[in-house]
């Protein structure tokens, strides 16, 4: 599965940063045909939020509210034992 998700929140710590992630949507609505890629997105889940904690130092200061990013589900299983797969 994939979903498209915006960062709308950064919360800054001294040692960390926590990230608030929400479904895309558009506030000012989609054009009528349906052309917006991320009408699509909303239409399959018009609701997520996803928040995480980052702590590893060469992330913090990267991500800027308003990125949006794809996020994609795979099950863990499906990737146990396959050499290409980094933790």
């Amino acid at each position: 599965m994939r979903a498209k998700m915006k960062l709308n929140v950064i919360r800054k710590y001294e040692t960390c940063e926590q990230l608030v992630f929400h479904a895309v949507c558009k506030s000012e609505g989609y054009p009528a045909d349906g052309s917006d890629e991320n009408n699509t997105y909303a239409r399959w889940t018009p609701s997520a939020e996803l928040t995480m904690t980052v702590t590893n130092p060469n992330l913090l200061g990267v991500f800027k509210e308003g990125q949006e990013f794809y996020l994609d589900f795979t099950p863990a299983d499906q990737l146990q034992g396959d050499p290409t797969f980094r933790q």
